[in-house]
């Protein structure tokens, strides 16, 4: 029996590829019962790069903790099994391509006819309105659509390239369980249920804020006339670093940025993160450095004249300083100066690293097939609720025989669908 905040709440997922699948596998962490609907063959990420057939890295570790249904919903009877599994269900969690739900008969309208008090939470690519209503997209489109790419500024050969991880997939997965939760929460209030719409370009673009913001006192004369000549650079096809050189035209980067960056130093790389007046004083103190835009009044000039050419100097300096010592030794400087400061590592020397197995961020399954794994545990726990893993991923059609017998098909009547093909 799950267990955790959830406890109790029943959910149907319809999703596959990352967005959906992180949305219902925080919900399973979080207790609730999560049914995961797949295709006869199993999901695309199922297959992709197999490390067994239909067992791959990337399904175990966005399903864990699920129940899996492998069903044909294009089949009649498959339909009636989830209208009559909906008549019970908390939340139904769907992101197949605009359209597809009304063809299965799974679509909100459908489903809330036969329960008035299911959540139903939908995420599209760009949202049910608009001229680009009926266009599937990926997050790859998305981050290039929504200014994330452009911003990152990542190049692979003379081409922008996508951010890694799919920021925009795991990110709108984060914000469907957050929303559910908090529909649940009306629901408990009123009994009413309703429909939540998610969006990867509504993900993408809120976590641009500052950048999305445009204030008329100060853009007026600065944002149309960057769109102008961005518009011109395109139309001469100039490459992207030069177009990229258009925008910083109008949006100069500050220069003599010592305080927020990556340095490299005697063995590897360190992280130093100060964007306070008070952090900024104390990395001064921890590296000896002097930066001239700090005043003998305690005041901090960002650009003073002159500073052009004496910022990337200073860049130098520190540049060359960090390069005298271990990462290690200026961790332990600048941690005991109370700078936040932290090495720079490849996800994989997160195994085993003591912070953290000390904050639950490791869990360690056992797949019937795949065998013993280490994964990443619940990002979050709640002191009265814990949040734990419930188990591994679903093989595929794993649960099939126990989900239909939930929906009152006898022994006999599940056999013939497996017989028809409906079901595996």
């Amino acid at each position: 029996m799950p267990t955790g905040p959830l406890q109790g709440v029943k959910v149907l997922e319809f999703s596959q590829i990352i967005a959906g699948p992180f949305c219902g596998m925080h919900l399973a962490d979080m207790g609730a019962e999560v049914t995961k609907f797949e295709p006869l063959e199993g999901e695309p990420w199922r297959v992709f790069v197999e490390l067994l057939p239909k067992e791959s890295r990337t399904f175990a570790s966005l399903n864990r903790g699920k129940r899996g249904v492998a069903i044909d919903l294009a089949r009649p009877e498959a339909r009636e099994v989830v209208h009559r599994l909906a008549k019970n269900a908390d939340v139904v969690v769907i992101n197949y391509r605009p359209g597809v739900a009304e063809e299965l008969g799974i679509d909100y309208e459908t489903l809330r006819a036969i329960n008035p008090r299911l959540i139903y939470c939908e995420n599209t690519a760009y949202g049910r309105y608009g001229p680009l209503a009926t266009r599937g997209g990926y997050d790859l489109v998305v981050q290039a659509m929504t200014g994330l790419m452009a911003g990152e500024g990542k190049m692979q050969g003379d081409v922008p390239t996508y951010i890694y991880p799919a920021v925009a997939d795991y990110a709108t997965g984060i914000q469907m369980a957050n929303a559910i939760c908090a529909a649940l929460y009306y629901r408990e209030r009123t009994g009413k249920g309703q429909r939540i719409d998610c969006t990867l370009m509504g993900t993408a673009i809120a976590m641009q804020t500052s950048q999305f913001t445009w204030i008329r006192a100060f853009d007026e004369q600065v944002i149309p006339p960057m769109l102008e000549e961005l518009k011109q650079a395109r139309a001469e096809m100039r490459s992207f670093s030069e177009q990229v050189a258009v925008h910083n035209k109008y949006r100069p980067a500050a220069v003599g940025n010592i305080y927020y960056r990556v340095y490299q130093t005697k063995d590897g790389f360190i992280a130093v993160g100060a964007l306070s007046q008070s952090l900024r004083l104390k990395v001064l103190a921890a590296t000896g450095l002097r930066d001239p835009r700090f005043k003998e009044d305690g005041s901090f000039e960002v650009n003073p004249p002159g500073w052009a050419e004496e910022g990337p100097k200073l860049v130098a300096e520190a540049e060359a300083l960090f390069r005298t010592k271990t990462t290690e030794e200026w961790a332990q400087v600048l941690e005991q100066h109370g700078v936040p400061a932290g090495p720079l590592y490849f996800i994989e020397e997160l195994f085993d690293h003591p912070q953290t197995l000390a904050n639950g961020l490791q869990v360690e399954l056992d797949h019937p097939l795949l065998g013993p794994y280490k994964m990443v545990g619940p990002p979050f726990q709640m002191s009265e609720a814990p949040l734990a893993a419930q188990g591994p991923s679903p093989m595929l059609g794993e649960h099939t025989d126990a989900v239909l017998a939930e929906a009152g098909l006898s022994p006999d009547e599940i056999e013939r669908l497996r017989a028809a093909g409906v079901v595996r």
